[in-house]
Formats: C-alpha cells, sequence, structure tokens
C-alpha cells in the first residue's frame, strides 16, 4: 500500500498512456473501420478493392480518385451499381471522409464486410499523390484519343481535299 501512495503519479501516467494507446481500437468501433491510402492501394491492387466515391455528382466531378465509381451516399442502399462479389473489399471515400465512415457502415450492414472507409477522403487521396480524375476530363480525354484516332484513318484529310474542291468556281 506504501508503493501505491509514493508513486500514485507514475500508476496516473501509466493508466493515461494506456488509455492513449487503446483508443484508436475502441473508437473504430466494428472491424473494418478506416484505412488510409497506403493500405487503400494495397487492397486495390492485390485484392481487387473496388474504389466507391459516396460524393454528390458535382463533388465527383470537380475530383475523385482514378477508377472510383459513384455512388451517391442517399442512393447507396440497393444500388445496381455495387459489386456482386460481397466478399470483395469496398474502400469508401467522398471529399473529407465525414460520409465514407457512414457510409461504409451501411454497407457492413447489407452484407459487405470488408466495407472501409478511406481515411480523409479524397483530399487525403490528392496529399499522398495518387491520381485523381475529373469527370470533363476523362470526356476531354476521350474527345482527344477519337480526334487522334480519326486523323490517323485520314477522316481530317477527306474533309480538307472536300473543302478545297467546294472552293474550286468553274472558268
Amino acid at each position: 500500500m506504501n508503493f501505491i501512495v509514493e508513486n500514485w503519479l507514475l500508476i496516473v501516467l501509466a493508466l493515461v498512456s494506456g488509455g492513449m494507446l487503446l483508443w484508436p481500437l475502441v473508437s473504430k468501433g466494428a472491424p473494418g473501420g478506416a484505412v488510409g491510402t497506403g493500405e487503400a492501394v494495397r487492397l486495390i491492387n492485390r485484392e481487387k478493392g473496388v474504389l466507391i466515391d459516396v460524393g454528390e455528382p458535382h463533388e465527383y466531378a470537380e475530383g475523385h480518385a482514378g477508377g472510383a465509381r459513384n455512388i451517391p451516399f442517399g442512393q447507396l442502399e440497393g444500388s445496381k451499381d455495387l459489386p456482386s462479389n460481397k466478399a470483395l473489399p469496398l474502400l469508401v471515400m467522398c471529399p473529407t471522409g465525414a460520409r465514407a465512415g457512414r457510409a461504409a457502415g451501411l454497407l457492413r450492414k447489407a452484407g459487405y464486410e470488408r466495407a472501409a472507409a478511406v481515411s480523409g477522403g479524397t483530399r487525403a487521396w490528392r496529399e499522398a499523390q495518387l491520381p485523381v480524375e475529373r469527370s470533363g476530363e476523362a470526356a476531354a480525354k476521350a474527345a482527344k484519343g477519337a480526334k487522334a484516332a480519326d486523323k490517323a484513318a485520314g477522316k481530317g484529310e477527306d474533309k480538307k481535299s472536300e473543302d478545297k474542291s467546294s472552293d474550286r468556281t468553274p472558268a
């Protein structure tokens, strides 16, 4: 008893530091809580994880992780865009990560046991310098690719020759 009285400060310090070490485990709750961007990339590359952005369409258009599917939070339940294989890891994100945690919980209740939120959302994805796409960029790349394919096929030259022949006036 004398030891406890003389060293009460050390005992309190040990309890507080132990509580701080256990807090992250307790605060996450159910398994499959949040994962960092590094773990998300590992799950995508090694375990065929599916990246789902639960942001609204305008947020998704402003910038989203490369390869992410957009399923707004309000349309998540019963969405046909979710993978049919419920064993795949689902990595849920939104611009800040706030809605992603709730969305991951809904998905786990729906049977997707490996649903997890990406900590920090799209902002953390950008900070980790991982690929970010914009919806307008994807459309522009596709249009540029189609234009290049048309030019390579000679369609662009046909139009020029038609223009030259219509400029000619009979003498």
